[in-house]
C-alpha cells in the first residue's frame, strides 16, 4: 500500500473555511419546559394571554378607593368599613363602594371599585372597620392585567438561549411545547485495532491502551452545543472502517474520528473519503494536529482528528467545537484570556502555528508566570496539566525568559493553583497535598526538579537521595523514607540485597535516572563495587535489568507482582501496601525546597503548616 505524503499543508484559515463549507445543522426539535433549559430558540414566542390575567394585589393588606385615604396620616387616619375578604385563587365575591375596604392577600385578584391597596403594615384593625394611616394614590401597590407581559406583545425572540428565568417567563405564558433548534448529532470514531474501552481489560502486552479520545471529545462536543454519539472503535482494516463510518454518517450531521489520519500505510481513512464522498483537505499547518482531514461522507460532513490525545483535543477546540457551536445556534464563548510572561525560554521552529498547552503559576509579586507543559502528543496529561493555550506564530524561532504572551484560558473557571510544586513521586507527598486547596504537583522527579526550581518556575520542588544543591532555595521541611527492594510475597527467592542481584541471575527493575531512589541506589552500587575492589560498571553490568528505569513509584512493583521481574527498587510503604516482600537497603529524606521569592505566598505557607504538623506526627 502506497503511503499518502504531506506536501502542500493548509494554512489554518484554510481548515477553518472548509468546516465553515460543511452544513452541520440538523432541523426543529419540539422540546417540554422541563428540557429547554439551554436551548436555542428557532422562532419568535409572542404571549398569547396577558402576564398576569387581571389587576392583582402586590401586598397584603386592604383594598380600597384611593379618594378614601386622601390626607390620612398617622396623626389623623381614615376609617373605612370593611366590606368582606378576598383571597388568592379565588374569585372576588364582594365589591368595593365608597368608605369601604375590602382585606386582600398578595397575589389576590383586586375587587370591583377597588383602585389601590394600602399594605398591612399602615392600617390598623377596629371590629367592623379598619384605620387607614397613609394616604395613597391610585394604581399603588396594584399590578394591573398585562403589567408584565401584555397579550399579543413579543416575549423572545429566535436565537435565544433559554436560560432559567426565560423558563419562568414561558411557564407563565403556559407555554408547554418550546420550538428549539436541534442539537447537531456528532459521530464519534476512534479507529485502532489497539483501543479498549475503559472498564474492559487491556492487555499491555498486545499493545493495547485505554480509548481516551472518545471520551473526552464526546465531553467537548456536549460542552460546544452538540449531542455525541459514541459508535464501536473502527479496526485498522478498511472494509470494516468503511462499515462504521457510513453508519455514523448515515445517522448523525458531522462524523469525528480520530486516528488513522498521518501519512502511514496502515492510516486509510483518507482513502475512505476520497472513495466514498469528497475529501477537501488532508494536512494542515499546525502543531499538534498536522494530519487533520476535512470532507464529506455521504451527507454528512466529516472530520478526522489525528489520534494522540493532545493533538486531538487541540485541533477540536480550536476548529471544529466553534463549528458545533455555530450550528446549534449558541453564541462563540467569550475567550477567557490572561496575560502573562514566559518564566523560560521555548524555542520552536517549524514552521507551522503552534498551539502550545501551557500552565500558569503567581510568582511572589502576583505577576503571572507561563510555563510550557508538553509531554508529548500522546500524554494524555499534558492537556490535565495545563490551564490554557499560547499561539505561537509560524514564524516565530522561540520565546524569551520574561516574553509577554496571552494564554487562551480553557474556560472561564479556569485558575491558578495556589502552589506550584515539581519533583519526586511519593506517597507521603501525595498524602500532604490533598490537605491542600487547589495545588498542582508535575511529577517529573528529584533531578529536573531542582532544574526547573533553579529556573524559577514553580514554587517547590521536592527532592530525595543524594542529590547536588547548587541551587538557591529554602527548605520548608522533610521526611525519612525507607527504601530497598521490592520481592515476591515470602520472599521465595531468598534476595537479601544488592549483592544477590550481582550473583545470581535475578531479573531487577530500576527507577529512572531522575529518581531520587535511583541516585542512592547507584551509591549502594558504588559502596558495593568499592567493597569488592572492582570498577562499578562491573556491578551495573551484572545486574540483569539495571538499566531498565521507571517513572513511577510503583512501576517496580507492578511488574514484581506480574512476574515480569525478581526484584524491584521502591518503599516499604508500596510494598506494604501491594502485600510484597521487602528487602531494606537504608532510608533516605525527602526535601521540600521552597523558592526563596514566594515563602510568603499563601499556597507555600499551607504546605509549610502541613509539613509541621508531619514532622510533629500529627
Amino acid at each position: 500500500m502506497d503511503r499518502k505524503e504531506f506536501r502542500d499543508l493548509a494554512s489554518p484559515e484554510e481548515a477553518r473555511e472548509a468546516i465553515r463549507s460543511l452544513s452541520l445543522e440538523g432541523g426543529i426539535d419540539h422540546v417540554s419546559l422541563a428540557d429547554a433549559r439551554g436551548r436555542v430558540l428557532v422562532a419568535r414566542l409572542d404571549a398569547e394571554l396577558d402576564v398576569p390575567g387581571f389587576d392583582r394585589a402586590s401586598l397584603d393588606g386592604y383594598a380600597l378607593r384611593a379618594r378614601d385615604t386622601f390626607g390620612a396620616d398617622e396623626a389623623d387616619p381614615a376609617e373605612l368599613e370593611l366590606a368582606g375578604e378576598v383571597h388568592a385563587g379565588e374569585e372576588p365575591d364582594v365589591a368595593v363602594g365608597e368608605g369601604e375596604a375590602v382585606e386582600i392577600s398578595t397575589g389576590a385578584v383586586m375587587p370591583t371599585g377597588a383602585d389601590a391597596m394600602v399594605p398591612v403594615e399602615r392600617t390598623t384593625a377596629a371590629g367592623d372597620s379598619v384605620q387607614i394611616r397613609t394616604s395613597v394614590a391610585p394604581g399603588d401597590n396594584v399590578m394591573f392585567a398585562g403589567a408584565d407581559v401584555a397579550a399579543g406583545e413579543r416575549a423572545l425572540g429566535p436565537g435565544t438561549r433559554i436560560t432559567p428565568r426565560d423558563i419562568g417567563l414561558l411557564s407563565a405564558l403556559g407555554a408547554d411545547d418550546v420550538p428549539v433548534r436541534s442539537k447537531p448529532k456528532v459521530g464519534i470514531v476512534s479507529t485502532g485495532d489497539e483501543l479498549v474501552r475503559p472498564g474492559e481489560a487491556v492487555d499491555s502486552d498486545r499493545g493495547e491502551i485505554y480509548d481516551v479520545n472518545s471520551y473526552t471529545i464526546a465531553a467537548g462536543v456536549e460542552d460546544a452545543g452538540g449531542e455525541a454519539v459514541l459508535y464501536p472503535h473502527a479496526g485498522d482494516e478498511q472494509d470494516e472502517m468503511e462499515r462504521v463510518l457510513r453508519e455514523a454518517a448515515a445517522e448523525c450531521d458531522l462524523v469525528l474520528s480520530s486516528g488513522s489520519t498521518s501519512a502511514s500505510a496502515v492510516d486509510v481513512i483518507y482513502r475512505v473519503i476520497e472513495e466514498q464522498g469528497e475529501l477537501l483537505l488532508h494536512g494542515v499547518g499546525v502543531k499538534p494536529g498536522k494530519p487533520m482531514l476535512v470532507g464529506r461522507l455521504e451527507d454528512s460532513a466529516y472530520v478526522g482528528l489525528p489520534g494522540y490525545p493532545v493533538s486531538a483535543m487541540m485541533v477540536f477546540r480550536t476548529f471544529v467545537a466553534p463549528a458545533i457551536r455555530e450550528a446549534a445556534g449558541l453564541p462563540e464563548t467569550e475567550t477567557a484570556t490572561l496575560e502573562g510572561r514566559m518564566a523560560r525560554q521555548e524555542r520552536y521552529d517549524e514552521g507551522r502555528l503552534r498551539l502550545m498547552p501551557v500552565g500558569v503559576v503567581r510568582d511572589g509579586d502576583g505577576e503571572t508566570l507561563v510555563y510550557p507543559v508538553d509531554k508529548g502528543s500522546g500524554a494524555t496529561t499534558s492537556l490535565a496539566e495545563a490551564d490554557g493555550v499560547v499561539e505561537v506564530d509560524p514564524g516565530t524561532d522561540y520565546l524569551e525568559t520574561g516574553e509577554s504572551v496571552t494564554v487562551s484560558l480553557f474556560s472561564p473557571d479556569v485558575r491558578p493553583p495556589t502552589l506550584l510544586g515539581v519533583g519526586e513521586d511519593d506517597p507521603t507527598l501525595s498524602r500532604l497535598l490533598d490537605g491542600l486547596d487547589n495545588p498542582r504537583y508535575l511529577s517529573v522527579g528529584s533531578r529536573p526538579g531542582l532544574r526547573r526550581l533553579r529556573e524559577g518556575v514553580p514554587d517547590v520542588a521536592v527532592v530525595a537521595g543524594p542529590t547536588e544543591r547548587d541551587v538557591d532555595a529554602e527548605e520548608l521541611g522533610s521526611w525519612e523514607r525507607e527504601w530497598g527492594l521490592l520481592v515476591k510475597p515470602g520472599n521465595p527467592d531468598r534476595i537479601d540485597g544488592l549483592a544477590d542481584l550481582v550473583d545470581e541471575d535475578h531479573r531487577f527493575v530500576n527507577r529512572t535516572t531522575d529518581s531520587g531512589l535511583r541516585s542512592s541506589v547507584g551509591a549502594a552500587v558504588a559502596d558495593l563495587a568499592e567493597e569488592r575492589e572492582v570498577e562499578r560498571h562491573a556491578i551495573v553490568d551484572s545486574i540483569v535489568g539495571f538499566d531498565l528505569g521507571l517513572r513511577a513509584h510503583e512501576s517496580p512493583a507492578r511488574k514484581v507482582i506480574a512476574d515480569e521481574a525478581d526484584a524491584g527498587l521502591g518503599l516499604r510503604e508500596t510494598a506494604d501496601r501491594l502485600n510484597l516482600g521487602f528487602v531494606s537497603l537504608g532510608t533516605q529524606p525527602v526535601r521540600v525546597l521552597a523558592n526563596p521569592d514566594r515563602l510568603e505566598k499563601p499556597g507555600v505557607e499551607e504546605l509549610e503548616a502541613a509539613l509541621d504538623d508531619v514532622a510533629n506526627g500529627r
